[in-house]
């Protein structure tokens, strides 16, 4: 059976972290830190050189977890993202060619929304995952409490400015299936290779969220 957009964010759920890889030899440990602490699905952005190089090491060597290829933003990122090993793709934005290139790789996709055109846009596609982005706070919340009622069934994935201090405020939306975020594996620690502290600040994440229900 074909995984699914829903299901990535199911299994996701409270987070799904958003990781920017600069050193290839560090990214087993990073993934490993982060599965240590509950962790089941990665994404890996491409914005970094030797990202796809990444990606593939961790889905050789850690086939438990789901690791997507995130920052897709040209056609051809897909398919090499696919034959990277990638099992999922994700855009900041979504335009015709994108949901095309999606289309023909075959990959889940979670196409990125600002705006009520821009959600009806990527319906008309037929996404009905769809990542918030940037998703600043407080306003960012009030804005998926409206989306509520015309966009029935659209399952969001708030990312960029979601923190653990307002963390709960998104997954407690009925429409919002999981954040995403680079704070809990932030580039500073991965450097320091500062595994424990990566792998406690997944935990608390889901202990944060441990009293939520799965949507």
């Amino acid at each position: 059976m074909k995984l699914t957009m829903d299901q990535v964010l199911k299994r996701a759920r409270p987070v799904l972290p958003v990781l920017v890889i600069e050193d290839v030899s560090l990214a087993l440990d990073l993934a490993g830190a982060l599965h240590a602490g509950g962790i089941e699905v990665l994404e890996v952005t491409l914005r970094t050189p030797r990202a796809l190089d990444a990606l593939a090491a961790i889905r050789k060597e850690l086939p438990q977890l789901l690791v997507g290829a995130g920052t897709l933003i040209h056609t051809e990122q897909f398919l090499e993202a696919r034959d990277a090993g990638a099992q999922f793709a994700v855009s900041p934005g979504c335009t015709e060619r994108l949901a095309a290139a999606a289309e023909d790789s075959g990959l889940p996709y979670l196409p990125g929304v600002m705006t009520p055109s821009e959600v009806l846009l990527a319906l008309e596609y037929g996404y009905r995952s769809l990542k918030l982005f940037p998703a600043n706070g407080s306003t960012s919340v009030k804005m998926l409490k409206s989306f509520k009622g015309p966009f029935t069934g659209i399952r969001f994935c708030p990312t960029g400015g979601v923190t653990p201090d307002n963390l709960l405020s998104f997954l407690r939306l009925p429409n919002v299936a999981c954040v995403g975020g680079t704070w809990i594996a932030p580039s500073n620690l991965v450097r320091a290779r500062a595994w424990d502290q990566i792998t406690q600040l997944a935990a608390e994440a889901r202990n944060i969220a441990s009293g939520l229900e799965q949507p």
